[in-house]
């Protein structure tokens, strides 16, 4: 599926598939955080599996403005997490969704032109995401 951005200056999910995720054009193939102010990096959880709380607590950068609103894509189909995982996020007042990754990526658009401080933690595992 092709995302058009209305922001073209932030980064954004321009298309998706199975096993990947194409941010400004650029293709990826292994999970993701994404973020409205302007980062991408990889998230090294490959598996739904083998998420902890520290993969959700790396997602707040130290010093930095935290943001409103953490999206989990949990993979080809929507996967809730155990409350503990997610626990310090919502200790800091992050507010914390969960849905598909596919659904994730079009939220994230959605908010991140909007202005929204906005984080999407991408699940991509091998074989996933259409």
């Amino acid at each position: 599926m092709k995302l058009h951005a209305d922001k073209p200056d932030a980064l954004s999910v321009t298309a998706y598939g199975d096993g990947w995720i194409a941010v400004n054009g650029q293709r990826h193939t292994g999970s993701l955080i994404l973020n409205a102010s302007g980062t991408l990096s990889a998230w090294g959880v490959n598996r739904f599996e083998t998420l902890s709380a520290v993969d959700f607590d790396n997602l707040v950068a130290d010093g930095a403005p935290p943001p409103e609103l953490v999206l989990f894509g949990s993979g080809r189909r929507l996967r809730f997490v155990h409350p503990a995982l997610v626990q310090g996020l919502m200790d800091r007042r992050i507010g914390v969704e969960t849905m598909d990754t596919a659904a994730a990526c079009r939220t994230y658009n959605i908010l991140a032109g909007e202005g929204r401080r906005v984080i999407a933690a991408l699940l991509i595992e091998a074989g996933e995401l259409t």
